[in-house]
């Protein structure tokens, strides 16, 4: 068993995690010039060699308690992962769980605090992703193939799956920063994925929405589809950075945080 949690990280350098069957690269540092808490909060847990779930969550801006909301949210998927029984029930049913644990211990602090949350459970050379907001969960081929993008739960992300606008229209949308599903609602709901067969370079996605706000998608998938997985954490994490500093453009400063992930087994 192996388990990584990065809560209100500051910053610094990717920190590499061997994910059981895989080896990730976490990320998470707040935004430039903010001197409150990171409101992102990130966690790779493996029960064993062959399993591993990968989750980033993110204290939903505009609410209180927005880095307790996501330290809960991941705390309780990690606390929920380790008490799972492997003959008695599978990753799947432990990770719902832990969504609702989350739930209730967001509303319990009656303070109105909501968070994000992804996760991505992988297993036997499958990948089965789960998320309630809009933090998202990518799958990108090695040359370059966008095969999975979770939907945004957000009056904006549901206008790109719509077709009402484009993923550039989408960049600079005046309501890009609302969100319509999160952990610590009576109403939350768990969108649940079909499973996908990953291919041995593929790469996976964890991402809040600092990431996806500052960068296309083709910058995004030009830098992380290929090339050594620490390299491309790095690039993605100093380009992101620089984009949110420049004022300019696409440019929304925020709190970052992402997972990447490859098999390598």
């Amino acid at each position: 068993m192996s388990s990584r949690l990065l809560i209100e990280h500051l910053g610094g350098e990717p920190v590499g995690v061997d994910a059981g069957p895989g080896f990730a690269w976490m990320f998470s540092a707040r935004a430039p010039e903010k001197e409150s808490a990171n409101e992102d909060a990130a966690v790779v847990f493996a029960p064993d060699p062959g399993r591993a779930a990968l989750a980033v969550a993110d204290g939903v801006g505009g609410h209180r308690a927005g880095s307790t909301a996501s330290k809960l949210a991941v705390s309780s998927l990690a606390e929920r992962l380790a008490e799972e029984k492997p003959a008695e029930e599978t990753l799947r049913t432990a990770i719902l769980d832990s969504f609702e644990r989350a739930n209730r211990a967001v509303r319990d602090l009656g303070v109105g605090a909501a968070t994000t949350l992804a996760v991505a459970e992988v297993g036997a050379g499958l990948l089965r992703p789960y998320h309630v907001g809009d933090s998202e969960i990518w799958v990108v081929g090695q040359r370059g193939k966008l095969k999975l993008q979770t939907l945004s739960h957000s009056p904006v992300g549901y206008a790109v799956e719509s077709g009402l606008l484009s993923e550039d229209e989408a960049l600079a949308h005046e309501d890009r920063h609302l969100v319509s599903n999160f952990v610590g609602s009576e109403e939350m709901r768990i969108d649940i994925g079909s499973t996908l067969r990953l291919a041995p370079r593929d790469t996976v996605l964890i991402g809040s929405d600092g990431l996806f706000d500052n960068l296309t998608q083709e910058e995004i998938i030009a830098t992380i589809r290929s090339g050594p997985l620490d390299r491309a954490a790095e690039l993605l994490a100093d380009e992101c950075q620089k984009r949110m500093r420049a004022a300019t453009g696409i440019s929304k400063p925020d709190d970052l945080t992402f997972i990447l992930f490859r098999l390598s087994r």
